[in-house]
């Protein structure tokens, strides 16, 4: 028997009114937010300890996010240094009376991990 992979997202959430802008779309900082979480997350779990972000890359918004869409962020691993953690971050929609998924933004976070003084620390992996 086959085993089909799906894919998982690292957060799912449902933005509220208190995160619309003015254009009465959500907010692309609270996005933002989103997506640094979730890399954190992905980052803690490789680097089996705390991290900081340090850099954020080629962000792009392709589309809005509504209220009342279902929002999911998936974080994928691409690379790895002596310290750091490159992680490609997509976030993805539902929309209200909707099935497929749609990408609204992504972009790639860079990590690095930390000691117990907040320094680099070098990964084991």
């Amino acid at each position: 028997m086959e085993e089909i992979y799906q894919r998982q997202p690292t957060i799912r959430t449902l933005p509220t009114h208190s995160n619309i802008n003015s254009n009465g779309h959500i907010f692309g900082g609270w996005i933002l937010s989103q997506m640094d979480m979730a890399g954190g997350i992905e980052a803690i779990r490789y680097a089996s300890g705390p991290v900081a972000t340090v850099a954020v890359n080629a962000m792009k918004f392709h589309a809005p996010v509504n209220i009342g869409d279902w929002l999911s962020v998936y974080t994928d691993i691409t690379k790895t240094g002596r310290t750091s953690i490159t992680i490609h971050i997509e976030v993805t929609v539902v929309r209200r009376g909707h099935e497929n998924e749609i990408m609204v933004t992504e972009g790639d976070f860079v990590f690095v991990a930390l000691d117990e003084n907040h320094k680099p620390l070098v990964l084991k992996k």
